[in-house]
């Protein structure tokens, strides 16, 4: 809308419409008037309000201009932009006697919103005709009334105003009576009788006259009423009051029965005649009076704002019924009775947080139904609140915006509106309105940490959960809700998808691959959280993720380290090494870290415990002691290594160590004892070859027994071994060869009558010389007493029923022939594990299949060694060695070897039950 002042100046003529634009350039506090007349039909264009503003045809749907206003009596065309008349416009019932009658109200505008004051006055016109409050009227007027008196009459009502109002009155032509019309104070008329000639009742007593109102408009209405005036017999002295009009100020919502004024008036006639009575010219409902003393009172509660004055004829008639009438006129004094009342319109329902200072909210009305003073009003906000308010008209204000907001400090207000008037004492009302403050997207994501640290062991399950990032926005809805993606990483951009993942609703990061703690230690990743506003905002935070380790490696032995065609290494050690001296190194690693890559040293096997010490955490070996004349050259150390995890894992090593002072020493060495390559084969393989030597050994006994019995058969000397005396003979019988490295043992073998079999062990006291003859003796204590006569008792094997086979071949750990004896093991023990010790239980095993009977006997060695200590050194005794006997039976007989002296002494054969495994332990074979 312009500011063309010439056209808002000029006033635009239609039919029955009249437009009156204000002067003033458009502003947020102008006002923009028009004029038209009242009883306008619906749908009447009052004018074109979008034009008068300065808006488009285009603009309308977007600006959507609508009126606000307490009734609906005009709106807005949205096509066109006129205000049109959607109500009837009744001046007098909406304004009533008010000069000027104007409805106020306000075109409101969005997008932005804004209000603009238009105000259009209704002109009256002549559409209400004068009317008196009754058809007829009678006047009461004595014969002896004197010309001139005057009488004052009924007053008609016009609800039109100005020169549609009622102008004056009219009486019918009479020779006795003339009409005078009179104004009161606040410019109304009402007419008065005048008697222009002496009236005689009995001529006549009753006159009929018309009264007529007429109005100022065109054509001019009117109303009448028949006004009949009876004439009474004479009466001198009519009535007098003391004022002709009394006028009275009385304050509104006085109680009930106050006495607002008294009227009086004399009559100078005597007796009846002089007697006066009052009363109202017309009943009245507001105002009471006394019939006698003339005092008028309030019959209940006076309002200024619905009746502002009364006026009241009071009559008088004494007892002749002579009448004077005189005018109350009462004028209503306001008092500060109401309460201004406080009214919101267009209130917006959502206000953006990011809304500016001075944004328009709502337009506040105030109305006080007082007058002056008491109904001056002012406005004010309760609290402390981001508002204000701007007056914008009178008794119309504004709600703006004071400072910026803030939603998520403050999503809401409830704000409080107070209006008070300038009354003594002054009268205040106050309104509650909720503003709900709308949200904008201006808060970034904000995560719950600053930077996040994640430990996940290695081996987890791909797909499993090991992670959750959670960030908030204090945004709502789309502005608030949070996506989450992985920005960056230190990882190779094409294999960050194959590690993890994360949902982008939750926030939880997978992983997407089982991670390795030895190829992957840690990697760095980006997050970003990213809400759903527009524009959108985002942050972003740091996860370090620590793959754990966990003992899946087990240690590996860099040395001593296998050459490339299998064979192993050795260490050469000193002979005059001394003690402590570092023979070598054991050198492992694990891939794992931490606890789990803390290794330990531990001795599993060695040839001599004794010699060599090792590291418990450094894997050095160095000797324990010096080097013996009775220690082997060749030692062999089975090292294990283990982790510190849990369980702990372990590797082994053997280390090969030669006692030797140069490289030339250790080649014979090498070469004439093999280093083995299976402990546990080589073990075997001696087993085997003990048990074919033994079975060999007695197969050849048997085949012998047998060759003698066929050469023999047919001589009758066959039985002569069988016969006391026939054994003193002396003949070789088993021809001694010792340089073939034999033992010195030889048997007989005899057939008894009974079909038994015995052997006799035949020992000697001294060694025997090549060609000696072993021969027997006669004894009656043996069916083959031994040739030793300096023995008294001999100690014969019998044959006895053959026990179930001794399998328990083990040794117990004390009893482990070889440097291993010396530990502390196993009580069961194992086989030995090295050449060294194995060659020495073959040697064992040879012997014992022909040691003697007798426990006792010895080969050259102490009692009960079998010559052991002599050959193989004091730690070899008899109880190393286990009973082979009863494992030695002759095939198609069930007899076994068994120890008479045991029996003698009351012992249990060895080879009988007694060969009991120990419980718990696993037979090894």
């Amino acid at each position: 809308m312009g500011c063309g002042a010439a056209e808002r100046g000029r006033v635009q003529t239609r039919p029955l419409l009249f437009k009156k634009l204000s002067l003033f350039c458009p502003a947020l506090s102008e006002l923009i008037r028009y004029k038209i007349p009242e009883e306008m039909p619906t749908g009447s264009v009052v004018g074109n309000l979008a034009k008068d503003l300065g808006f488009g045809v285009r603009e309308l749907p977007t600006r959507r201009l609508r009126i606000s206003s307490e009734k609906p009596y005009f709106s807005v065309s949205m096509e066109s932009g006129e205000l049109l008349v959607s109500g009837r416009l009744d001046r007098e019932q909406i304004c009533g006697k008010k000069p000027v009658c104007a409805l106020d109200f306000e075109a409101v505008a969005e997008n932005p919103l804004n209000f603009y004051h238009v105000s259009v006055e209704l002109e009256d016109i002549n559409d209400h005709v004068p009317k008196f409050a009754h058809i007829s009227s009678e006047l009461h007027i004595s014969e002896s009334a004197q010309p001139g008196t005057r009488f004052i009459l009924e007053v008609a009502e016009d609800a039109d105003i100005a020169l549609n109002s009622l102008q004056n009155y009219k009486l019918s032509l009479s020779p006795s009576f003339s009409l005078t019309n009179k104004e009161k104070q606040d410019g109304s008329k009402y007419p008065e009788i005048v008697l222009e000639k002496t009236l005689d009742r009995e001529q006549q007593s009753l006159h009929r006259l018309v009264l007529t109102a007429l109005d100022g408009g065109t054509p001019p209405l009117s109303g009448t009423t028949e006004l009949r005036i009876q004439v009474t017999d004479a009466n001198d002295n009519p009535p007098v009051f003391t004022q002709e009009v009394y006028r009275v100020r009385l304050p509104e919502n006085v109680p009930r029965g106050t006495t607002v004024v008294q009227v009086t008036a004399t009559d100078k006639d005597e007796g009846m005649n002089s007697e006066i009575t009052y009363s109202f010219y017309r009943t009245g409902q507001v105002f009471g009076l006394n019939s006698k003393s003339g005092e008028i009172t309030t019959q209940r509660t006076l309002d200024f704002e619905e009746i502002k004055e009364y006026s009241i004829v009071v009559e008088g008639r004494d007892g002749g019924g002579l009448v004077a009438q005189c005018t109350v006129e009462i004028s209503i004094q306001d008092e500060n009775d109401n309460c201004p009342e406080v009214t919101v319109h267009s209130l917006l329902e959502i206000i953006l947080e990011n809304a500016m200072p001075g944004t328009l909210i709502a337009l506040i009305k105030i109305h006080d139904r007082d007058s002056g003073e008491n109904g001056e009003v002012y406005c004010r906000l309760e609290d402390e609140v981001p508002f204000k308010i701007i007056s914008s008209s009178k008794n119309s204000y504004k709600l703006v915006t004071d400072r910026t907001l803030d939603r998520e400090m403050t999503p809401e207000y409830n704000v409080t509106i107070t209006a008070t008037d300038r009354g003594k004492p002054s009268l205040s009302s106050s309104t509650s309105v909720t503003l709900h403050i709308g949200d904008v997207n201006d808060n970034a994501p904000v995560f719950h940490q600053a930077s996040y640290f994640v430990h996940v062991a290695e081996n987890n399950p791909p797909g499993a959960s090991i992670a959750q990032v959670s960030a908030s926005d204090r945004d709502l809805g789309p502005n608030g809700r949070v996506s989450y993606s992985i920005l960056a990483s230190d990882l190779e951009p094409k294999a960050l998808s194959s590690y993890v993942s994360v949902n982008q609703n939750s926030g939880v990061v997978f992983a997407q691959r089982a991670f390795d703690h030895e190829q992957l230690r840690s990697f760095q990743l980006t997050l970003q959280a990213r809400d759903q506003g527009s524009p959108a905002l985002s942050a972003n935070v740091s996860m370090r993720v620590l793959v754990g380790d966990l003992n899946d490696n087990a240690p590996r032995v860099l040395y001593p380290a296998l050459e490339p065609d299998g064979s192993a290494l050795f260490d050469m050690v000193p002979r005059a090494a001394e003690p402590g001296y570092l023979v070598t190194k054991v050198v492992a690693v694990d891939a794992d870290s931490g606890h789990n890559a803390w290794l330990s040293y531990h001795v599993l096997q060695a040839s001599d415990p004794g010699l060599f010490s090792l590291g418990l955490r450094t894997g050095e070996v160095r000797t324990a002691r010096a080097l013996g004349d009775k220690d082997a050259a060749h030692q062999l150390l089975l090292v294990a290594v283990r982790d510190g995890g849990q369980p702990p894992l372990s590797a082994t090593a053997t280390l090969h160590l030669i006692f030797a002072d140069s490289l030339q020493e250790v080649l014979p060495a090498l070469s004439d004892d093999p280093l083995p390559s299976d402990p546990q084969a080589e073990l075997q393989f001696y087993l085997v070859v003990a048990l074919a030597l033994i079975s060999a050994l007695f197969l050849f006994a048997v085949i012998l027994a047998i060759a003698l019995r066929l050469r023999h058969s047919t001589s009758p000397t066959i039985w002569g071994c069988f016969q006391p005396g026939l054994c003193s003979e002396s003949r070789p019988v088993v021809p001694p060869n010792y340089s073939e490295g034999t033992l010195p043992y030889s048997y007989n073998l005899c057939i008894a009558h009974a079909g038994k079999t015995e052997f006799n062990f035949l020992k000697c006291s001294e060694p025997l010389n090549s060609g000696q003859d072993i021969f027997c003796p006669e004894s009656s204590g043996a069916l083959f007493p031994l040739c030793d006569s300096n023995e008294s008792t001999s100690h014969p094997e019998t044959l006895t029923p053959q026990a179930p086979p001794n399998t328990d071949w083990r040794f117990s750990q004390a009893q482990r022939p070889g440097t291993s004896g010396s530990q502390n093991g196993d009580e069961t023990g194992t086989w030995p594990n090295n050449q060294f010790d194995t060659e020495m239980l073959q040697a064992m095993i040879l012997a014992s299949a022909s040691e003697a009977a007798d426990g006792s006997s010895t080969l050259g060695g102490g009692a009960g060694t079998m010559g052991l200590s002599a050959r193989y050194g004091p730690q070899f005794t008899l109880q190393h060695v286990p009973d082979y006997r009863q494992n030695v039976y002759i095939p198609g007989s069930n007899a076994t070897l068994t120890n008479a002296a045991g029996k003698r002494d009351g012992k249990a054969p060895a080879g009988g039950n007694g060969n009991k495994k120990k419980s718990g332990k696993k037979e090894k074979k």
